[in-house]
C-alpha cells in the first residue's frame, strides 16, 4: 500500500510486523549520534538469509527531503545494491523526488530513497517489485528487515 509524505514523516505500522519507525525520528537519531544500518534479507526462491551492513547511516532533515547518507557496505548480499540511493532524498507517492522521469513510489508501491525506480526495492508494496539485485539464488525477496545499531 502506498503512504503519503506525512505518513512516512511520523511513521505508522506494527513494530511486530509491516512497520516503518518515521522519517523525523530517524533524522533526530542519526543527527548527532553514529548508526550502522542492517538489513536481513530472505531470497524468496530458496529462503536463505543473506544481510548487507552499512558502516555510515544518516538521514537529513525534512528541509532537506530526509535525504540519506550511507556507506561502508559489508555482507553477504553480494552487491551493494543499495550504493545508488547514496545522496537520494526520500520520494513518496504525493512528492516525488527521485531523479527517474516518472514517480517511483506511484509506480511501485512505497516510499524509498528511489535510484531510477530500483536496485534496492526493500520497501516496494507491488508484486514482483520487492527485490535487492545481485542476491545469490536470484533478487526476488520473501522478506526484508532494516536495522539501526548505535556505534
Amino acid at each position: 500500500m502506498n503512504r503519503t509524505w506525512a505518513e512516512y514523516k511520523v511513521g505508522f505500522g506494527d513494530p511486530s510486523g509491516n512497520y516503518w519507525f518515521g522519517n523525523d525520528l530517524l533524522r533526530q537519531l542519526t543527527a548527532n549520534k553514529s548508526y550502522k544500518l542492517r538489513f536481513d534479507l530472505q531470497q524468496r526462491d530458496t529462503g536463505n538469509w543473506y544481510y548487507a551492513e552499512y558502516s555510515r547511516f544518516k538521514v537529513l532533515s525534512e528541509a532537506d527531503n530526509y535525504t540519506l547518507l550511507e556507506g561502508g557496505f559489508s555482507g553477504n548480499a553480494s552487491n551493494d545494491a543499495l550504493r545508488y540511493q547514496n545522496g537520494y532524498m526520500f520520494a513518496t507517492i504525493d512528492r516525488d523526488n527521485d531523479r527517474s522521469s516518472v514517480n517511483c513510489a506511484a509506480m511501485i508501491g512505497g516510499g524509498f530513497w528511489w535510484w531510477r525506480c530500483g536496485e534496492c526495492l526493500v520497501n516496494a508494496a507491488r508484486t514482483g517489485q520487492f527485490y535487492w539485485v545481485g542476491l545469490p539464488g536470484g533478487r526476488h525477496l520473501q522478506l526484508s528487515r532494516m536495522w539501526l545499531q548505535c556505534k
